[in-house]
């Protein structure tokens, strides 16, 4: 697909838009139309004016040929903004027209449509907020009314945060295997076992030194997030290692939720879940993605259902009272009944939170690099969605964060399910960026939030376990930034 982006800079919006029905296909971002033309043309134009501008989108394809056309005022404030999601907007209904369908979430493409309903509630009111969703973002019933609900729980969560809040996320990234839909930067076991000790030991002080920071700049530990990969690719001598130093170094008193991710079943042991739960950990997440072998096979996942069902019981046993089940709608082999049938085996269990995602076709995950045409319909996928989201409150789950990804299997969205009072916060902070997140490990970000304010500043660390290894000081040195940032905005 070829978009033209006329006298105007929004081809970010304007391709997200065209990704929404073409997930798949590479757009080209051009400035002046082609003279000829094989494949979908989107023409987009902003012609300024006395009063404001003319905003148009034509959409071409071999002899068909629609165009649409709106004008933005210049008392329309802020004008870009408003001339942006207009010729947005114009494009959407012309490929809705084009493909005969339309888009539950409308004209939203963001990764946080809560967070924007927050601000447009704040700023309009929870009636005008609901006009703006469905009216303008052309939003559904069913959309709004998910992201409503989940908009009630975040904020009695947000609430608890404080300017010197912080949370800590700790990457381990290494899995046994890759799973065809991941696009993470994880190393497979099998290649990479040789690097684990020296980059445990290696973290442990990355973990002391942002203990440092922490404590010398004052700020409160909320939460702590260890994840990957799969942290349970470590030992569990090398788990109970990494869990002392964090003990060790850090003020845990404050610390309201501490996660480990043991989402591979096939990961996860008798002495490694042992090892978490005496370190006080209060939260486990084991994965299954679905209650199906075949579909299982299908996805590359290393594991059977029976491994799922023996590592939760196990973990059950040992005395964890807070478990997260991840699934996933969309999958290779799966249907709107056999994932009914695999919501009603993960409720059987009980289990405090349910992640419900869809299946997204990243670039570099292996459904797309290998051309996988395998991947669940499109059109099962929102109905997938729809009855987890039935299911789930029925039996007393409620929503209590949520986000969208690109190229998602029918441009569904992810979301978190909790019983009362078990709400994962650590999600909760991260996908609202209410407090500075510190990362620790190969492919984590520290995301520094400014105190009462909206600023945001990342610091990155090295993406690969080998770079990690290979470059720890000059990666060290960055945490100096950190002290810098604070200095510049400090805790009121």
């Amino acid at each position: 697909m070829i978009l033209v982006t006329k006298n105007h800079d929004f081809h970010y919006e304007t391709a997200n838009i065209c990704r929404l029905f073409v997930p798949l296909e590479k757009i080209t971002i051009v400035k002046e139309t082609p003279k000829t033309v094989f494949e979908l043309l989107a023409i987009t134009e902003m012609k300024r004016t006395e009063k404001g501008a003319i905003v148009s989108a034509t959409l071409l394809l071999d002899d068909y040929e629609e165009s649409l056309e709106d004008t933005v005022l210049n008392t329309e404030l802020p004008f870009m903004d408003a001339c942006e999601l207009r010729l947005a907007t114009l494009l959407y209904l012309l490929l809705c027209r084009l493909f005969h369908t339309t888009q539950s979430w409308g004209v939203v493409t963001g990764i946080r449509p809560v967070k924007l309903l927050r601000q447009k509630v704040e700023s309009l009111g929870m009636e005008q907020a609901e006009t703006y969703f469905k009216e303008t973002l052309l939003v559904s019933d069913n959309k709004w009314n998910i992201a409503k609900r989940t908009l009630e729980s975040e904020n009695k969560i947000l609430a608890t945060s404080k300017p010197e809040s912080c949370s800590l996320y700790i990457s381990i990234p290494f899995c046994p295997t890759r799973c065809d839909y991941c696009s993470f930067v994880s190393h497979t076991t099998d290649r990479s076992a040789y690097l684990i000790p020296e980059y445990v030991e290696l973290l442990k002080k990355e973990i002391a030194k942002t203990a440092e920071i922490i404590k010398e700049l004052g700020l409160q530990l909320e939460t702590i997030y260890i994840g990957g990969g799969t942290p349970t690719s470590l030992s569990a001598d090398q788990m109970a290692d990494l869990l002392h130093t964090i003990a060790n170094s850090m003020d845990l008193s404050p610390v309201r939720e501490f996660t480990v991710e043991a989402g591979r079943p096939d990961t996860v042991t008798k002495e490694k879940l042992e090892a978490i739960y005496k370190a006080g950990i209060s939260r486990i997440s084991i994965n299954p993605q679905t209650l199906h072998n075949h579909v299982l096979e299908a996805i590359g996942r290393k594991h059977t259902v029976e491994q799922f069902y023996d590592a939760y019981n196990l973990a059950r046993q040992i005395g964890f009272s807070f478990i997260n089940t991840d699934l996933i709608a969309g999958l290779s082999g799966d249907t709107v009944e056999g994932f009914e049938e695999t919501l009603k085996g993960i409720l059987s269990l009980h289990p405090e939170n349910v992640t419900v995602h869809t299946l997204a076709m990243k670039r570099s995950s292996n459904f797309v690099v290998h051309h996988r045409t395998d991947i669940g319909k499109k059109e099962d996928t929102p109905q997938m969605v729809d009855l987890s989201n039935t299911y789930l409150t029925e039996n007393g789950y409620h929503p209590y964060y949520l986000y969208r990804q690109g190229k998602t299997v029918g441009n569904q969205e992810n979301i978190g399910w909790s019983t009362p009072g078990n709400e994962g916060l650590y999600n909760v902070f991260i996908m609202d960026e209410t407090h500075t997140i510190l990362g620790c490990g190969a492919g984590a970000v520290t995301k520094l939030k400014e105190p009462n304010g909206t600023l945001i500043e990342r610091i990155f660390n090295f993406k690969f376990p080998y770079e990690y290894n290979a470059r720890f000081s000059e990666m060290l040195d960055r945490k100096a930034g950190i002290l810098d940032f604070y200095k510049n905005h400090p805790i009121p």
